[in-house]
């Protein structure tokens, strides 16, 4: 297991959580949350491998990712409370986990052939799209329609990745960049509370 799987399956699990959490506010039942949880954590990875013809999508080939979004599904409801406790915590993971999917989702549309741009397209769909498929259903407009920085923290993130792959043969070194930049902009932007404009 290297570690980038070891993060995406940690990523996984935290977006899962936030679904479930989500669902479980809105007043659903037991199958509700579930499934919430379930299309926050893998929906935009579906939706990426479905657009680029990338099939069996990922997880349907590889039980681990079910493993940990029914742990993550029983995590939300035992440990509740102590979850929304530690959101920060929470916050600090989902952000790892969208600079982690953007990486991901650029690289699986690159060994397909793609364009860069659209390379970059697909890495911001796969970190971004599972939430607003989670926003949608509970009826809530999607984070990233609001003027709030996310998948703008991606698209940078995903444009460090592409350089780095140009200008170094080392794909680690550009995987760690560009995931620095998804964290980095993403934690000063709700630290400092920066927008991209609206009232």
């Amino acid at each position: 297991m290297t570690w980038v799987y070891a993060v995406d399956l940690i990523g996984t699990s935290v977006f899962a959580i936030s679904g479930v959490l989500t669902a479980m506010q809105k007043k659903f039942d037991l199958i509700g949350t579930l499934v919430i949880g379930f299309v926050t954590a893998i929906g935009g990875g579906t939706l990426r491998d479905m657009m680029i013809g990338r099939t069996p999508v990922g997880w349907l080939t590889d039980r681990n990712y079910i493993i940990v979004i029914v742990a993550a599904y029983v995590i939300a409801y035992v440990f509740r409370e102590r979850i929304l406790v530690l959101r920060k915590g929470l916050f600090l993971f989902d952000t790892i986990g969208i600079g982690l999917f953007t990486v991901l989702g650029i690289q699986v549309s690159l060994s397909k052939g793609l364009l860069p741009e659209v390379c970059l397209m697909m890495g911001v769909i796969s970190a971004c799209f599972g939430g607003v498929i989670r926003d949608v259903l509970t009826n809530v407009v999607p984070l990233i329609f609001r003027k709030e920085i996310y998948a703008t923290a991606c698209i940078l993130g995903g444009i460090v990745y592409l350089l780095g792959s140009i200008l170094t043969p080392y794909d680690t070194i550009s995987t760690i960049a560009a995931m620095a930049t998804v964290m980095i902009i993403r934690l000063l932007a709700v630290k400092y509370h920066w927008t991209l404009g609206g009232e």
